[in-house]
């Protein structure tokens, strides 16, 4: 039998418990059916998500409603400028016990499955990069001793793209780190007339878990035995070779407008992230349109413009439209007697 085959009928039997989440988080936030789609494909894939949109867009009720629906742990930490590495991490701290004094680890909000980073860039560097660890290595080292945290773990960060004041922007080490980074927009005039008809002070529906931790660990683990074939990951190692505007085939902008392109975690995320859908499409492998789907999501913070597109307007929007245009899904064949 072969392997995709033989993953089916999990897959199958995942459908109903994930189309719940998606059904469910879309009376959350309303009318963000792309959004909700697309934080529920970064989860399953195992990566940490940055959600980027102005305050009083529902952010928070989103990440708290995801991790209410999937009966999991969830803490939220307020970034502000003094807040401590420790205040996220844990710290020890001196009691007494049976007439000895004792250092006591105590646990910060980071031992969790799901951490919600408010407003992430209002941390210092120093605060921001405690959770270099944690997003990379699911542990935690305090004073030497290296802790697990629990599993899955998921660090949801949100961030507000206008107000700039008091902020630090996140080291690139740390962006990377995320697997998607995603727009939230204000809703249209209709949504916000039901939310205000609806919706006493905003607060969405009170909903019952949908997907428990165990099932959520499967539909995690099943991602993995997702299939990628030779030709789907030749086209995400070209698609992100044609962001580096050292590349031969990066299109024009991405040669005058892009200083830095993706690193191969960007690769790995695309790959990781196609899985993902194909399991939400109920599909035993990934496909192209995937790819293509997910590609903005795991680019568009992972790309470093020269400061010439700004000059000149050019966003990063236009560079991954134009890598997309420029790199055919199955490559071309070489020449006779010409070796790769």
């Amino acid at each position: 039998m072969d392997s995709s085959d033989a993953i089916k009928p999990r897959i199958e039997e995942m459908q109903k418990p994930i189309r719940n989440l998606l059904d469910s988080l879309n009376q959350v936030i309303l009318d963000k059916e792309s959004l909700v789609l697309d934080l529920v494909t970064g989860v399953l894939a195992g990566g940490h998500v940055l959600l980027e949109g102005l305050p009083g867009l529902g952010k928070t009720e989103l990440v708290k409603g995801f991790s209410r629906l999937c009966s999991i742990g969830f803490n939220r930490v307020q970034f502000t400028p003094d807040l401590l590495p420790s205040d996220i991490t844990g710290s020890f701290i001196l009691q007494q016990k049976e007439g000895q004094r004792e250092f006591v680890f105590q646990e910060g909000p980071v031992f969790t499955n799901v951490l919600l980073g408010d407003e992430i860039n209002r941390a210092s560097p120093k605060t921001q990069s405690a959770l270099l660890e944690a997003m990379q290595e699911r542990s935690v080292t305090v004073m030497g001793e290296t802790r697990a945290l629990p599993s899955p773990f998921f660090v949801i960060a949100t961030q507000n793209p206008i107000e700039l004041e008091g902020t630090y922007p996140l080291p690139e080490a740390q962006v990377d780190r995320f697997l998607f980074k995603l727009h939230l927009t204000r809703p249209a005039s209709r949504v916000l007339s039901d939310i205000v008809r609806d919706r006493v002070n905003g607060a969405p529906p009170t909903l019952e878990p949908v997907l428990t931790l165990d099932q959520l660990r499967a539909a995690i683990a099943l991602v993995h035995d997702i299939y990628v074939s030779e030709a789907v990951s030749n086209y995400i190692a070209r698609l992100v070779e044609a962001t580096h505007p050292d590349s031969p085939d990066a299109p024009e902008s991405v040669r005058k407008y892009v200083r830095y392109g993706g690193s191969p975690r960007a690769a790995i995320a695309l790959g990781a992230s196609a899985r993902a859908r194909s399991l939400i499409l109920g599909r035993p492998q990934a496909g192209f349109d995937s790819v293509r789907d997910l590609f903005g999501a795991v680019m568009n913070h992972r790309l470093i413009l020269d400061y010439s597109a700004r000059i000149d307007g050019v966003g990063v929007d236009r560079a991954m439209a134009d890598v997309l245009s420029a790199v055919d899904e199955y490559s071309k064949p070489l020449p006779a007697g010409v070796k790769e």
